[in-house]
């Protein structure tokens, strides 16, 4: 029986102030010497960082559809462990889902399965006694959600909250806070620059926690809002935990992973299931260290990294050729969403490893959405068949798009990716605690070789 007191944060859409909010509450919480854990539904690796910054611990991202929804609350027993809180913080509206499937990957049904209560942010800009009218809506379209209340965001006026907080009594619902219009200011970083500054504890980055941290501290009624947490039953399953892939007490094989001093541009459990496969892992830092960790002998960058530091990136050439040269010789490299990017030629011009014989434009759209992909090649990431789900989030594009041996291919698209020698790279991020084998093939690889890097090939192929 695993005890979290928890919180679902929601909305009745985005903008509603959601995300502020929640990094807020963490922050708030975390002041007052609460420990505190983070966590983001959906596959937003940019909230997840900094709902991590003002929790103190890695946040993490609940998605269904990558991990299953039988390992949510798993998760979070994990994620959670020893935590007096968690916050949940919901994508888009309540009920909505992005790939229309409400049913099981909407925030109302992952409150449900971890048997949360929901507390509802709502912007009452130009609302007025119609609020109950849309609160009761949310609270009564699902009898299985629990709608524990409501905070009350860009209220106008003291007599435009007493009206508000009047309809809302009368239909039974708590009003935990009432923020002014001017309470949360746009004070994140701009999303452009991705997990970087999060991850990296910037002072932009800590400035702005520290001061949603105390907004919310002023407007909110915290101590209220614990009483719910702490009203939600134990969680319905145990915690997950990453399983031991080798215990043959053999070489640890240094596995680099792409990130800062304050996180891996991989989810956490990536990082936790590389270690529990007997890994040493260590981080490397694409945008600033000139040298691959001693003795490294593979290399993982997580979906995370993002694509508007391809100056940056490129500018750092011994640590460029270092890749190339650690992807040469054979040891396992697997490069997820913009890593992709990395490994190429060159990315608008500016050069990069190179270790693909591709080149990288950054457009104006952006491409965004899951997909199920069928392996078409033997490689790290398991032999050709399988399938797994996956998503993806990116502004460039590579030419061409896959290898000689592709990665991947899915439903309405062309293969993608590349696999050559132990390299494995392609714009799908995969959640690894849904694939938990795929840590103790690249841990398997590393040890292969390095015992004979010109035979021991994850594919199978000589150099």
């Amino acid at each position: 029986m695993t005890v979290v007191p928890r919180l679902v944060l929601s909305a009745p859409s985005s903008g509603h102030g959601k995300s502020a909010l929640a990094i807020g509450l963490l922050a708030a919480f975390a002041d007052r010497g609460v420990d505190v854990a983070g966590f983001k539904v959906g596959p937003d690796r940019v909230d997840a960082a900094y709902l991590g910054l003002a929790a103190g611990r890695p946040g993490r991202i609940l998605d269904p559809r990558l991990v299953g929804a039988d390992r949510i609350a798993p998760l979070v027993g994990h994620g959670a462990a020893g935590a007096g809180l968690a916050v949940v913080q919901g994508s888009m509206g309540l009920y909505d889902s992005l790939a229309g499937r409400p049913e099981s990957e909407s925030t109302a049904a992952v409150a449900t399965a971890l048997l949360s209560p929901v507390v509802l942010v709502v912007d009452v800009a130009a609302t007025g006694q119609s609020v109950a009218a849309l609160v009761h809506g949310f609270r009564s379209y699902d009898e299985q959600l629990w709608l524990g209340g409501v905070i009350l965001n860009r209220v106008a006026s003291s007599r435009h909250e007493k009206l508000l907080r009047a309809a809302l009594d009368d239909i039974g619902v708590p009003v935990y806070g009432a923020l002014r219009r001017q309470d949360l200011p746009s004070v994140l970083p701009a999303r452009r620059y991705g997990a970087v500054p999060a991850l990296a504890r910037t002072d932009e980055a800590t400035r702005a926690v520290r001061r949603l941290g105390e907004a919310v501290a002023a407007t909110v009624e915290l101590d209220r809002l614990l009483a719910l947490a702490r009203s939600a039953p134990p969680l319905p399953a145990p915690p997950w935990t990453p399983q031991p892939g080798r215990e043959d007490g053999g070489p640890r094989p240094v596995v680099a992973v792409a990130g800062t001093p304050g996180g891996s541009y991989s989810d956490p459990e990536t990082v936790e299931l590389l270690r529990a496969a007997g890994a040493e892992v260590v981080t490397v830092d694409p945008l600033h260290d000139e040298a691959l960790p001693a003795g490294t002998g593979a290399l993982v960058v997580g979906g995370g990294l993002p694509e508007s530091y391809a100056e940056l990136l490129s500018a750092n050439r011994r640590l460029c050729i270092a890749v190339a040269e650690l992807a040469r010789t054979g040891r396992p490299v697997v490069a997820e969403g913009a890593g992709l990017l990395w490994l190429a030629r060159e990315l608008d011009g500016l050069p990069m490893c190179g270790v693909l014989d591709a080149v990288g434009t950054r457009r104006d759209g952006l491409v965004v959405g899951y997909r199920q992909a069928t392996a078409l090649t033997d490689s790290l990431m398991g032999p050709a068949g399988t399938v797994v789900a996956g998503h993806k989030e990116h502004r460039g594009v590579l030419t061409p798009r896959a290898g000689a041996r592709p990665a991947w291919s899915w439903d309405g698209g062309a293969p993608e990716g590349f696999v050559w020698r132990g390299v494995h790279a392609s714009q799908l991020t995969l959640h690894w605690a849904a694939y938990p084998q795929l840590a103790a093939r690249l841990v398997d690889a590393a040890v292969a070789a390095a015992a004979d890097p010109e035979t021991a090939r994850p594919d199978g192929v000589p150099a």
